[in-house]
């Protein structure tokens, strides 16, 4: 059936939404890969001098400073202790491990990313049927498809009143065909673009009651719900320090060593025996020592100070690090001595911080994401996915011996068990599941000891008094 106008009407918003931001993020793409033009810094520099462009990286350090302090490690929920199992094998099937990073990083560069949810291939091996066999596969039963999309194909439209996606859109070419995915509460349409015209392929009355498309934000404001880069902030600091280095390399090439001049020299003191005309590299370094004309004068001039540039790019870092909270050692400042493990927690502070800040929303996202992907799969929604809590592993970089001295203490405090220690950590639920048997096992091979810790404590003997203080 042809779309609707409604359709067309959203379809068209949509498409124009994802021009945008695919404008807006192929600039934030060059600075965080360092490779903003000259056009962009302002700077009026001859072609023969583009060569001495000099470009600082501050933008993409900062992201994947943040980038790599998130992983997501489980799901818990709130009738169980340890991560749920069969939402991290959903988890894994997708690939999520990796493709949640991805998936981060682009919120975290262009202020959005995107999670689609549907329904998995019934021929997965990875769905089980219902009687156990291998054989007659529901789709209802198949493991949801999760995938990640980029902001440069894909656009959502927010309910004003619920904060939640109304409709979304994916637009992408395969083959040298443009394709397009309208997704909406209750169907999803794939498309063509044939003669100017979306023409629809394939529809889906999958009756959901929700739009399969869960955007993950980076910054969200009341006024900004599509969130902002990280790097926003640092762009004009970074365009300053390039121009600064850029002047450095070019004073560098012309004034770093002395300069000779001459005065009074003759046409003929620049050429050989044979009336050749010397190079540059032989006139500086020969015959033009030798002149012709008594009245002649050779002098340098003294080398310029470049330490001024050393100075203003510092001024520029320290200016990026109070922005950022980033340690002045990630912007390339060297430290007098080492930090001890106690500084780089607190040189860190603001920074783990921030990690914590954008989980806070990652996490909404990614237990709405299992919540449909549930819903798909059972035919069901499951009001106990209202209480998922996500797990992550700790944004701070506190080192191995750290994290065990502070286990050991929490265990022999009585204040955690040794599961919780090994989750601590940081060991993964098929690592914690494996230590668990392991120390079962030595357990059952010393049945001595197992009694031994399942006796009460002796408590301690009365004291003995004194025979005469009996009588007394």
């Amino acid at each position: 059936m042809p779309l609707s106008d409604d359709e067309k009407t959203v379809l068209a918003r949509l498409y124009l939404k994802v021009g945008r931001a695919e404008r807006r993020n192929r600039l934030l793409d060059a600075y965080y890969e360092g490779e903003q033009r000259v056009e962009q810094l302002g700077l009026a520099i001859p072609p023969e001098l583009r060569r001495f462009l000099t470009i600082v990286a501050w933008p993409g350090t900062y992201v994947d400073a943040l980038a790599e302090r998130i992983t997501l490690e489980g799901f818990e929920l709130p009738d169980e202790t340890e991560s749920d199992a069969d939402l991290w094998r959903i988890w894994q099937a997708n690939a999520l491990d990796r493709e949640s990073k991805l998936a981060h990083l682009e919120a975290l560069k262009f202020g959005q990313a995107f999670i689609v949810v549907g329904a998995g291939d019934a021929d997965s091996p990875d769905a089980p049927s219902p009687d156990g066999g291998d054989e007659d596969r529901s789709r209802e039963a198949a493991t949801p498809l999760i995938t990640v999309e980029s902001s440069n194909e894909m656009a959502v439209e927010l309910s004003p009143r619920t904060r939640q996606p109304v409709a979304a859109a994916k637009f992408y070419t395969e083959d040298g065909v443009a394709h397009a995915t309208l997704y909406q509460p209750n169907v999803t349409v794939w498309l063509e673009r044939r003669n100017a015209t979306w023409v629809e392929v394939d529809r889906d009355e999958h009756e959901l009651g929700v739009v399969p498309v869960v955007p993950l934000t980076n910054r969200a404001q009341l006024s900004r719900r599509h969130g902002r880069s990280a790097m926003a902030r640092i762009i004009g600091l970074t365009d300053a320090a390039a121009r600064a280095l850029t002047n450095a390399q070019i004073a560098t090439e012309a004034l770093a060593v002395p300069q000779r001049y001459v005065v009074g020299a003759q046409p003929d003191d620049f050429k050989d025996k044979d009336g050749n005309v010397l190079t540059a590299w032989e006139a500086y370094f020969g015959a033009v020592w030798a002149l012709k004309n008594p009245e002649a004068k050779i002098g340098s001039l003294s080398a310029a100070d470049l330490a001024n540039f050393s100075g203003i790019v510092n001024h520029y870092a320290a200016l990026v690090s109070g922005v950022t909270g980033l340690p002045m050692r990630y912007l390339g400042q060297a430290t007098t001595n080492p930090p001890s493990a106690e500084g780089i927690l607190a040189d860190e502070s603001r920074l783990i911080k921030q990690v914590e800040d954008f989980e806070v929303g990652a996490e909404a996202a990614w237990e709405r994401v299992q919540e449909i992907g549930v819903r798909i799969r059972d035919g069901e929604w499951d009001p106990r996915m209202k209480q998922l809590e996500t797990k992550w592993r700790s944004a701070a970089t506190p080192t191995r011996a750290q994290a065990a001295d502070a286990a050991v203490k929490l265990v022999s405090a009585g204040i955690l068990p040794v599961e919780a220690a090994w989750e601590d950590m940081g060991y993964s639920p098929a690592r914690r599941a494996k230590l668990k048997a392991l120390r079962d096992a030595e357990r059952a091979a010393d049945p001595v000891l197992e009694i031994a810790r399942s006796l009460p404590s002796q408590p301690a003997a009365a004291p003995v008094e004194p025979a005469d203080a009996v009588a007394g």
